[in-house]
């Protein structure tokens, strides 16, 4: 009568909601949405969101990062760091991909590396070997 549907859980988003404060360090490895006050550390494997109300004294590092309120603090991620019309980051940011909307603010140092491509085998990397044609030998 019913299915037996055994999917692995999948990991609940945390939100920090609008009129709250956390004080202190927080780890999550799901997506975390901030659009109350956070002061302390974040270490997110997903996706960090500060929303248009979120306010982080904090230093964020994440999958992911997206600012759409307001952080005091460096951010680092091996992804993508937005920052939104409404987003105002004050601090250093060390990202792989760094895109700032118009009107969105960066005070402070940014510092990207690139990624190191992955070569990809191509057709002309047979070039230089030559096949033996089968000749006679003249005599």
């Amino acid at each position: 009568m019913f299915k037996d549907n055994k999917k692995a859980p999948r990991p609940t988003d945390t939100l920090i909601g609008q009129g709250s404060l956390v004080e202190g360090r927080l780890e999550c490895k799901s997506n975390l949405r901030v659009e109350g006050q956070i002061h302390g550390e974040i270490e997110c494997q997903g996706q960090v969101i500060i929303g248009e109300t979120g306010e982080a004294m904090s230093n964020i590092k994440g999958a992911e990062v997206i600012v759409a309120g307001k952080v005091v603090g460096d951010v680092s991620t091996t992804g993508k760091l937005t920052i939104t019309a409404s987003g105002q980051v004050d601090g250093n940011v060390e990202v792989a991909k760094l895109i700032i909307v118009e009107g969105g603010l960066l005070n402070g140092s940014s510092k990207m590396d690139r990624i190191a491509p992955v070569p990809t085998p191509s057709a002309s990397s047979g070039k230089g070997k030559m096949k033996k044609s089968a000749r006679p030998e003249a005599g």
